[in-house]
């Protein structure tokens, strides 16, 4: 039986989203994060306070945790399986085990993480998701995902409909005036020391 609205988030939330939770651990893909974070947040200041949208198992907070041992976390995260995983280290209270379609931000965070998501969200629900990540924060948005200047749905792992590259950065702040660009790059798989999953990254700053 379907929980979720969309294929996506049922997608995720049963039998594929547990398998990626069994291939998607390790120590290396931690440094590769924490190289990945002070490259992508030399910008910011202040962020004592962070949610993350779709954590999975949480290999992001456990980065931004080496770097910002006294930084605030909750994570939202759709897969049961994922969520045993981040009882390990976050405190229940901070975990919302949900879709981010759901999601309806009860305060502001100093930064709002969304990386290698959004690439997985219905398209007829990006502006939903995107109202979701302005109104969160009263600081800084990072957006970490696959680009491309036009929409574009691409075959994942031999399904249909699981995977849409598009300018997400562009839209939102289309979308959202007060939103302003301070910084961007990409990271590349090939990288000798740390690479990532060839995902482009925004880090967004909200005008007060």
């Amino acid at each position: 039986m379907n929980k979720y609205n969309t294929q996506q988030e049922n997608f995720w939330a049963g039998e594929f989203g547990n398998e990626y939770v069994s291939r998607s651990q390790g120590e290396e893909i931690i440094n590769s994060n924490i190289d990945f974070f002070k490259k992508a947040l030399k910008k910011t200041n202040g962020i004592d306070t962070c949610i993350e949208l779709g954590s999975n198992i949480g290999l992001n907070i456990r980065a931004l945790k080496k770097i910002y041992p006294k930084q605030e976390h909750h994570v939202i995260e759709i897969n049961e399986k994922a969520v045993s995983y981040l009882k390990e280290f976050i405190s229940e209270d901070k975990i919302i085990n949900d879709s981010i379609i759901n999601f309806k931000p009860f305060q502001k965070w100093d930064l709002v993480l969304i990386k290698g998501v959004l690439i997985h969200v219905n398209p007829d629900l990006l502006e939903e998701v995107y109202t979701k990540l302005h109104n969160a924060t009263d600081k800084y948005i990072l957006i970490a995902e696959y680009y491309n200047r036009t929409p574009t749905a691409v075959e994942y792992r031999g399904f249909s409909e699981r995977l849409f590259k598009r300018d997400f950065c562009g839209e939102i702040m289309d979308k959202f005036s007060d939103l302003k660009l301070i910084d961007y790059g990409f990271c590349y798989h090939r990288d000798n020391n740390f690479p990532q999953d060839d995902i482009s990254w925004f880090l967004l700053k909200k005008d007060k």
